[in-house]
């Protein structure tokens, strides 16, 4: 009789750790996985809100286009001079430059003209005839 008692009391101990982990494992998840999920697709929302016509972007699908006119749900895109398609909004991946917003260009050193070019350190071993 008095094992049984013990077995309970045990028992008891063991379910309130047991939803302990559980819900610590349900708080670690929301931090590492669902928070910065819903971060990210408010940003992708506000940008997709934030697009007008002048704007360069690329789709989802890798198509670069210039936004020529925005509807409620659906972007009209020039593609080539004269080509223009439709494409929904959720299928804008991102802007590569807004209208009137100047993207510097990167600096790039270019090699002096008179400079040497340097040794390989790879040596040619050919057999000779």
């Amino acid at each position: 009789m008095l094992e049984a008692s013990y077995a309970q009391a045990a028992g008891g101990g063991g379910d309130l750790s047991f939803f302990l982990i559980i819900a610590l494992l349900f708080g670690v998840m929301y931090f590492l996985m669902i928070r910065p999920q819903q971060k990210r697709r408010r940003e992708a929302m506000q940008m997709q809100n934030s697009l007008g016509p002048g704007d360069e972007i690329v789709t989802i699908g890798g198509l670069h286009g210039t936004v020529v006119s925005v509807a409620d749900d659906q972007v009209l895109l020039e593609i080539s001079p004269g080509v223009e398609v439709r494409f929904a909004r959720p299928a804008i991946a991102r802007v590569v430059q807004k209208t009137g917003e100047v993207i510097p260009e990167p600096d790039v050193d270019a090699p002096a003209a008179d400079a040497e070019e340097p040794e390989s350190p790879a040596t040619e071993t050919r057999k000779q005839d």
